[in-house]
């Protein structure tokens, strides 16, 4: 069971992100149904609200906050406002010109970083940005999600160690 206001905000994300119909997810599998991020991240309301959430999920040892582009980043950078921790963007590959980074922004090794991340199913691309935050030398601690379909992410994450906090699974939606 979730608060009250949890509950209120869980309704209206799946009011403006849940789709139902023919959809191949980047793990490949086919689903019947659809949490589009865009629809809510772009939304003010919506994405401060979420941001605001997920930020009460950070651990208070946090040091640095990361986001995997693209969809990420947007509420990355809410929670890190919010708190007022710095924020790494974690691309997918690194980029091919100028400084050529995976990471974009500053990482002291050693760091304890929690990253945020929008919708979670097999948990591979979560997996992908843990893997280089720790080639870079940062410590992973916790893993924030706004949604966890349950169909492996949790499971993935926390093989590598990592505490995993979705704000809400697919269950808790009521869909």
């Amino acid at each position: 069971m979730i608060a009250p206001d949890l509950n209120t905000l869980a309704r209206d994300l799946a009011a403006a992100a849940y789709l139902e119909g023919d959809f191949v997810l980047r793990s490949g599998r086919h689903s019947q149904y659809y949490f589009d991020k865009y629809l809510f991240e772009t939304q003010p309301s919506l994405l401060r609200r979420t941001g605001r959430a997920l930020a009460r999920l950070v651990p208070p040892t946090a040091q640095r906050l990361a986001a995997p582009e693209l969809g990420a980043i947007l509420i990355g950078g809410v929670v890190s406002l919010e708190l007022d921790l710095p924020l790494v963007l974690v691309r997918k590959e690194a980029k091919k010109y100028g400084t050529a980074r995976s990471l974009e922004g500053r990482l002291e090794p050693g760091e304890k970083v929690t990253v945020i991340e929008d919708v979670l199913t097999t948990g591979s691309a979560a997996v992908d940005a843990i893997t280089k935050l720790r080639d870079a030398g940062a410590e992973v601690t916790c893993l924030l999600g706004v949604l966890d379909r349950e169909e492996g992410a949790r499971e993935a994450i926390e093989a590598l160690g990592v505490m995993f906090k979705p704000l809400f699974r697919k269950s808790d939606l009521g869909v």
